[in-house]
């Protein structure tokens, strides 16, 4: 199926007199006949569900659309975007492991990576996503293992070259995760340029709508865990808290990251999405390839507008030719990339907040990616956790406005633009 049928039809398939649309199992629990059922889940023998805090149906269907945008074997649903960036990476990370990021990410990630997962015994090189291959190569330690990307960074909009990423990757004997929240897989598929595992807040484009929040996890099937046993002893050694089961093996390449992140990352942490947010992210992939290319025509006139005002110091746009990233778009991002246009006002951060109080049809939030037009200040809000030097090499510069076009018509957009800006 293409693309467009996916996104209706993908995930679901109904049978005969059963319900028409995804049903929401709102149930904490379920019931088997004896207990002998029910250790057969419990020993990973037998599929089926025994707790939503593990697995719930609804959000398996939903996670089995997203598989099939994606074009992976398996996926999951977490609570948010940013469990599932903790999940892909906790899953194959312990202590002692060593990661190599881009630098130019989401500021709720940067600080995941860089605080949390450090606190965790876990640590990370972080380098330019415009990095040549020997300086990706240089970053790479003999406990390196993932590599971790955006497929267009939030808020810098940087594009990532991930053929190139990925080619670095393996080389190293390691997967590459890209995060492809804001593109999202009508715009790119980033296992077809090599990614191993894809992950997605769920909450921008695919809920689409400021709803429910939601992380989701794709696995490509094609990263060969047991070729780097040493590296991975959580999926290619005995798990004794399941009985010894070695999850590369029993479950192979396509199935076993998802089943140790589900069965072993789930089980103890419990970051699951609700099967109500679930069924409201179904309805937004529903209408996901239709809201896609009205986002980008949006905020391509938005950028072109900007492009030419005189109190617009930079605009940064893939679309825009001329733009940085606008040649490597081309490559991965034919059909456009997102509704996010990312420019900085003459006047620093006292200019930005003065043009954003201004603003009469864009509302100030700290959202972003869905049907209404929002904005905000990445150096005030998302990312203030950051330094200058590091808003710096993330390519946030503190007068930065980010501007997230939604579904309006582009004309009362540029007026509300041209308006503030007066």
């Amino acid at each position: 199926m293409k693309i467009n049928t996916k996104c209706v039809q993908a995930g679901y398939r109904p049978g005969n007199g059963e319900p028409r649309q995804v049903p929401i199992i709102q149930s904490t629990t379920f019931k088997y006949d004896t207990s002998e059922d029910m250790g057969k889940l419990f020993d990973l023998e037998a599929s089926g569900y025994f707790y939503t805090r593990l697995q719930n149906p609804t959000n398996d269907l939903v996670a089995a659309k997203i598989a099939e945008l994606e074009g992976g074997t398996a996926a999951m649903l977490t609570s948010s975007g940013q469990a599932a960036n903790f999940f892909a990476i906790f899953n194959i990370c312990e202590c002692g492991s060593h990661i190599v990021a881009s630098s130019s990410i989401y500021g709720g990630t940067f600080n995941l990576i860089a605080v949390t997962l450090k606190k965790m015994g876990i640590d990370t090189t972080f380098v330019s996503p415009d990095a040549t291959e020997e300086e990706l190569q240089a970053a790479f330690q003999p406990n390196t293992r993932v590599m971790f990307g955006e497929t267009i960074a939030n808020p810098a909009l940087t594009v990532l070259d991930i053929e190139k990423f990925a080619r670095v990757a393996h080389k190293n004997g390691v997967p590459l995760i890209v995060d492809n929240t804001f593109p999202t897989p009508v715009n790119c598929r980033p296992i077809e340029w090599g990614a191993d595992i894809v992950t997605h807040s769920t909450t921008k484009y695919m809920d689409g709508h400021g709803t429910a929040l939601g992380g989701a996890i794709v696995d490509s099937g094609k990263f060969n865990w047991m070729a780097y046993a040493d590296k991975y002893p959580g999926l290619c050694q005995p798990d004794e808290s399941y009985h010894g089961i070695t999850y590369a093996e029993k479950f192979g390449q396509a199935g076993a990251f998802i089943t140790k992140c589900t069965a072993q990352l789930m089980r103890d942490l419990g970051c699951i999405q609700s099967p109500q947010h679930a069924f409201y992210l179904n309805l937004g992939l529903e209408s996901l390839h239709v809201r896609m290319p009205r986002h980008v025509e949006n905020a391509q006139a938005v950028a072109e507008f900007l492009a030419a005002h005189p109190k617009v110091e930079r605009v940064t746009y893939s679309g825009l030719p001329g733009d940085k990233y606008y040649e490597i778009a081309q490559k991965y991002l034919p059909n456009g990339g997102c509704g996010v246009v990312s420019f900085e006002i003459k006047g620093g951060r006292t200019g930005a907040e003065a043009f954003m109080r201004r603003l009469k049809l864009a509302a100030i939030e700290t959202h972003v990616a869905d049907a209404r037009t929002c904005c905000l200040n990445p150096a005030t809000s998302t990312h203030r956790q950051m330094t200058d030097k590091q808003l710096v090499q993330a390519g946030i510069p503190a007068g930065l406005v980010r501007l997230s076009c939604g579904l309006e018509d582009k004309e009362d957009l540029i007026a509300d633009l041209a308006q503030a800006l007066a």
